[in-house]
């Protein structure tokens, strides 16, 4: 038997629903914002993420899946290595979409030079070799937002707070979240820190694990991401980027927690937040909901020097993600009721199949009215498509019968008074309506 691949999950029913209801909202949400939506390939150059995401991230070096054609993995096994093959024959899937999002506002010139800033969102699939777990898989869905060529801080709390607008309106309150945020810097003030950084990991490079002595020659920054806890322990000493901020880095932070407060949106700093992906600049934020028990179920930040490494004009930007499995986790331990099925309004049942084509005929007209209405396909009798029409919870039923046929009318009944009327075809969409 065909089975799925471990890891990947199939959306139908209560999921699918939860799915379509949650990009429902994000369009809601940042239509009002000014953004727009955009939908970027799943298959990207491998140079599209390792530009952004960067080679010391374990994105780029674990998780990322490679994709070759059968011609191509053919010419890489006899090789022996890609080297060989040119840019655009080195793919792979999407684990990220800030990545290809920029490319794409790079290649099609959306920036302009800066003089407007660009609004994008997205509804996609991710893709990440990672080990299956709750929470974690190799294919999931995120939704996010990216925003181009905004410079004020200001544009970093109304980004969070569209977040934190979404997750409500998906009914998680806000004393269920818990928003954290730091500062990573620029490259005025990274280089110094970052070898500091360094250094202190060097010198206790006899505790730590080995993954995390290989990102203190890549990026040490990373090392504060470890889940080692004896590397934990050790991090806790370590410098703090807060205490090593440029003086416009430090302004800017300060300035984004000023327009977080004005929102009046409650937050911890996190002097250990460094984000996993080698593109972030300044502003950085994550958020969790404890409940859930799956981690930070979204997060973003500031990436002022993205759009050059994807080949652009020098351009400020700033975005978030939010993992949909892991909002799906947090709605089910805080008990929030799945979107319902949506139930036909209207049963078209029939007593006999000589009635067929005139039902066929009265289901398709209130379709083209729109008008939610179903009909029984299994030439079943005439109470087994009541009982059918009662489990699809229908409000009304249209009863056609061979009197009704002659007559040109159909007989409506309430299925919850289970009064009857006999009504003309040509009245009956306009007098379900007026019902609805």
């Amino acid at each position: 038997m065909a089975q799925k691949i471990q890891g990947c999950e199939d959306l139908y029913g209560d999921q699918m629903r939860l799915w379509q209801h949650a990009v429902a909202v994000a369009r809601s949400i940042f239509d009002t914002f000014g953004f727009e939506m955009i939908e970027t390939p799943a298959l990207e150059q491998v140079a599209t993420f390792v530009h952004g995401i960067g080679e010391s991230s374990d994105v780029v070096r674990k998780e990322m899946f490679r994709v070759y054609s059968a011609a191509l993995l053919d010419g890489v096994m006899q090789h022996g290595s890609e080297d060989h093959l040119k840019a655009k024959q080195r793919m792979a899937l999407r684990p990220e979409g800030t990545a290809g999002v920029v490319r794409a506002c790079v290649e099609h010139n959306f920036i302009q030079g800066g003089a407007n800033d660009t609004r994008l969102w997205y509804a996609e699939a991710m893709f990440r070799g990672e080990r299956p777990q709750k929470g974690r898989l190799r294919q999931f869905h995120q939704i996010g937002v990216e925003w181009l060529a905004a410079p004020d801080p200001a544009a970093d709390a109304e980004c969070i707070m569209m977040l934190m607008k979404f997750y409500t309106t998906m009914g998680i309150p806000l004393d269920k979240l818990q928003l954290r945020i730091n500062s990573m810097g620029d490259t005025e003030c990274r280089p110094a820190y970052r070898a500091l950084v360094q250094a202190y990991i060097k010198k206790h490079a006899d505790s730590m694990c080995e993954d995390c002595l290989e990102r203190a020659e890549i990026n040490p920054l990373r090392v504060f991401d470890c889940k080692n806890e004896t590397c934990q322990a050790i991090m806790q000493d370590a410098p703090l980027y807060r205490d090593h901020l440029c003086d416009a880095c430090a302004e800017h932070y300060v300035q984004t927690k000023h327009f977080l407060d004005q929102l009046h949106l409650s937050y911890i700093e996190d002097p250990t937040l460094v984000r996993g992906l080698d593109y972030y600049t300044r502003t950085v934020f994550e958020v969790e909901c404890p409940d859930a028990g799956v981690g930070a179920i979204g997060g973003g930040g500031r990436y002022d020097n993205l759009v050059e490494l994807e080949g652009g004009h020098p351009c400020c930007g700033l975005g978030w993600a939010l993992g949909f499995e892991r909002v799906a986790l947090a709605l089910a331990a805080l008990n929030v009721e799945p979107p319902a099925p949506s139930f036909p309004f209207v049963y078209v049942a029939y007593t006999s199949q000589q009635e067929r084509m005139y039902a066929f005929s009265v289901s398709n007209m209130l379709r083209d009215s729109h008008i939610r209405c179903e009909s029984s396909y299994q030439m079943r009798s005439l109470k087994a498509q009541f009982k059918q029409a009662d489990k699809y919870n229908a409000r009304y039923c249209v009863v056609i019968g061979e009197a009704e046929v002659a007559a040109n009318e159909v007989t409506l009944r309430d299925m919850q008074t289970h009064e009857q009327e006999r009504v003309a075809l040509d009245e009956l969409a306009a007098k379900l309506k007026a019902r609805m």
